[in-house]
């Protein structure tokens, strides 16, 4: 049973700034009838501004689709959730659309990436979205590439880099619109651990501080200390948040 209370959902961060994200008593099904999978059975949780999140527990236990409705990817059944303030079950599908690509950058875990652009195009979709010029979107991009050690690359497609490299490019195209919230699914799951150190140390200079904040799905126990709390999900809740992976 989750024990986070509506008013206090589990430790805060030293010097918590204002709430980026809000959960309360979110629920989500796939399917119906005897089929159905309640994948969220009332989720309680707070994310604070300037703040890294990660979400751990067994697979299966509902993180990622937790992270795919704080980002709007999904819509939920029942409950409350909002993110900087706004709510997407209240937004149109144009102020919907809007919000999200201003807002939030999301790291999926299958990558995504169109595999007829090249590598620097595919980061720069969100920049192109927003109106940027595109020689301003390239360039933004290759800066954001060479970043994460794919500036060598910027002309490639996706096809010719490794699953580790296309995981850097979903990274950078996440990050490269400078956006308050980025939710990320496993991002060092196809890395090995230097480089996974490299991505997690951008990825938190990208999305803590000035009111963003970084939400993180992973089973890797190599990249804990990044955290400023770990939320343990099982079965649907979340059923403990930490400061110390110890605490686990």
């Amino acid at each position: 049973m989750n024990t986070a209370t509506l008013d206090t959902p589990g430790p805060q961060p030293p010097g918590a700034a204002q709430p980026a994200v809000v959960c309360r008593a979110v629920t989500k099904n796939y399917g119906s009838g005897q089929a159905v999978v309640r994948a969220l059975r009332g989720v309680d949780l707070d994310v604070s501004q300037n703040e890294l999140l990660m979400l751990v527990g067994p697979s299966g236990c509902g993180k990622t689709t937790l992270i795919s409705v704080i980002a709007g990817v999904l819509d939920r059944d029942e409950g409350q959730c909002t993110v900087f303030g706004k709510d997407f079950s209240k937004l149109s599908s144009g102020e919907r659309v809007r919000f999200r690509g201003q807002t939030i950058g999301f790291v999926f875990q299958a990558f995504n990436l169109i595999p007829t652009l090249t590598i620097a195009e595919n980061v720069s979709v969100p920049l192109l979205l927003q109106g940027v010029s595109r020689r301003e979107a390239i360039d933004r991009s290759r800066e954001v590439l060479g970043r994460v050690g794919l500036g060598d690359r910027w002309r490639d497609t996706p096809t010719k880099l490794s699953g580790g490299q296309q995981q850097r490019v979903a990274i950078s195209r996440a990050i490269v619109h400078r956006p308050r919230l980025i939710v990320c699914d496993e991002p060092t799951s196809a890395l090995d651990h230097a480089t996974g150190m490299k991505v997690m140390e951008l990825l938190r200079e990208a999305a803590v501080g000035e009111g963003k904040c970084l939400i993180v799905v992973t089973h890797d126990n190599r990249i804990f200390e990044f955290a400023d709390r770990i939320a343990h999900m099982d079965d649907g809740q979340v059923d403990k948040i930490v400061t110390n992976p110890k605490d686990l």
